[in-house]
């Protein structure tokens, strides 16, 4: 099931499908361009509120989000109780990433580490070490093929900071493709080369673990070659 609707630059047919849903938790693939919840300069075409339009009793509350450039997989809880028991327990999740990044990584897996903070500008930035208001971000990477141009890394988090990502891989010299903000040269696929690959969680009511995969976007694959 999918939710249409429309923005500027969509695909015909692209909209928020519902990957699985019971009384508990929404499990949705977000795709690229549409934000998690509301901003200034936005506030009804978003996530979230697509989805409490599209259902027809109760609402739901945001367990975590995506950028607005990034696309996949995303949780909404059904009640507050279940948002506070997700959240509670976050550290439990598994979170999967695949980027396509700029140039050739010197080594094919590895663990990034920092502090991350924001300023006062909305720029995340990164320091060696504590400092005020910086939290803990750490990105395992592992590269999946690469060219002279591009890599294609398989990421996983074990925190999960704003755009911990985009600032650990641009760290390293290799920003996300797309990514202006924190230092791509160049746009070929008109969007963030990053996407929620797969989300593993232990359910809030049962204890049973879910697992839920989103197929990489085609636009990624012509990136690299083979």
């Amino acid at each position: 099931l999918t939710i249409s609707f429309e923005k500027q630059g969509s695909s015909p047919g692209e909209g928020l499908r519902i990957v699985h849903q019971d009384d508990d938790i929404i499990v949705v693939e977000k795709p690229a361009g549409l934000l998690t919840i509301a901003t200034a300069a936005e506030k009804t075409l978003t996530a979230y509120a697509l989805l409490n339009d599209w259902l027809r009793t109760g609402r739901v509350w945001v367990v975590h989000r995506l950028d607005r450039g990034t696309s996949g997989l995303l949780v909404f809880a059904r009640s507050e109780s279940v948002k506070r028991s997700l959240q509670g327990e976050w550290s439990q999740v598994d979170k999967r990433y695949v980027a396509v990044v700029h140039g050739r990584l010197s080594e094919a897996q590895g663990t990034i580490r920092s502090y991350l903070r924001e300023t006062a500008t909305l720029q995340v930035v990164s320091t060696p070490g504590p400092c005020a208001d910086a939290r803990e971000a750490i990105t395992h990477y592992q590269v999946r093929s690469a060219s002279d141009l591009y890599s294609m890394v398989d990421v996983r988090l074990e925190t999960g900071r704003k755009h911990q990502i985009r600032v650990h891989l641009a760290l390293q010299g290799h920003p996300v493709v797309g990514d202006k903000r924190y230092g791509s040269t160049a746009d070929p696929i008109q969007r963030l080369a990053l996407h929620a690959a797969e989300l593993s969680l232990p359910h809030p009511r049962t204890g049973r673990k879910m697992s839920f995969s989103s197929p990489l976007p085609a636009t990624f694959a012509s990136l690299l070659p083979g």
